[in-house]
């Protein structure tokens, strides 16, 4: 087994600046892999991420691109711009995602459509202008990060569950359609891991749900990486259409 299993590749990464999506671009550039990574809102930490990479792994690139995946035009200029810097395309990572909790009564239409727009319009915005590429070549990965709130449900956050169950539809079809072409198609469904989302809730809250997880703590955003850049690499050729939840066994 190669110590470098991204080796040559060329990765896309949105909401690659901070949390699950920066671990993700670390470890693929670590196994060897140039990325663009997306950005929205971080571009002062996607820059500085993406100097850091540079710096650690000579000969890597590591690319930051604005991305508004929510806009169809905007997502379709950046998917053109990210084939222009990679020298080739094989892995494509959809984890660009927001949240806009609040009970389902007290929701405003904006809210809704957010969280819809960012979070499964993407997997169109962003995915389509990107497959055919891969398809051709008839090689290469997706992987799509979805939640366990789109598998079981959170109170609170009724449009982000439905967009993330819409993940695990979007990824079963696509999955079907495409796997004669070599290209494989899963999801990986975090439960509580230790981000900015995480790191908003109330100490008291946050140690009650901690109780409710076997091993008493949060997973981190490398734990979720190491599973992403599995999935992207030829170990996981006869893996695809599947959801794999990360949750350290918080529902089993």
């Amino acid at each position: 087994m190669t110590d470098l299993p991204l080796a040559g590749r060329g990765c896309v990464v949105t909401g690659g600046s901070r949390g699950i999506g920066a671990a993700v671009v670390r470890m693929a550039v670590a196994q060897g892999a140039d990325v663009v990574l997306g950005y929205h809102s971080g571009e002062k930490q996607a820059r500085a991420l993406a100097d850091d990479l540079s710096a650690a792994h000579p000969g890597r690139r590591c690319i930051p691109l604005y991305a508004d995946v929510s806009d169809t035009e905007a997502a379709a200029r950046f998917a053109a711009s990210a084939l222009d810097h990679l020298d080739r395309f094989d892995v494509l990572v959809n984890n660009a995602g927001i949240t806009r909790d609040t009970l389902f009564a007290r929701m405003t239409p904006e809210q809704w459509h957010q969280v819809i727009d960012t979070n499964l319009n993407s997997m169109y915005t962003v995915t389509r202008p990107l497959l055919m590429p891969l398809v051709k070549q008839r090689s290469g990965a997706i992987v799509n990060i979805t939640s366990s709130a789109g598998l079981h449900g959170t109170p609170g956050q009724t449009a982000y569950s439905a967009a993330k169950a819409g993940i695990v539809g979007f990824t079963k079809a696509l999955s079907k359609e495409i796997a004669a072409r070599g290209v494989t198609v899963n999801a990986v469904a975090p439960g509580l891991i230790d981000t900015d989302m995480t790191a908003a809730i109330p100490e008291d809250r946050a140690e009650f749900l901690k109780s409710l997880i076997p091993g008493q703590e949060f997973g981190s955003p490398e734990d979720v990486a190491c599973l992403v850049c599995f999935l992207a690499s030829d170990q996981a050729r006869y893996i695809t259409g599947q959801t794999i939840e990360i949750s350290g066994g918080l529902v089993v």
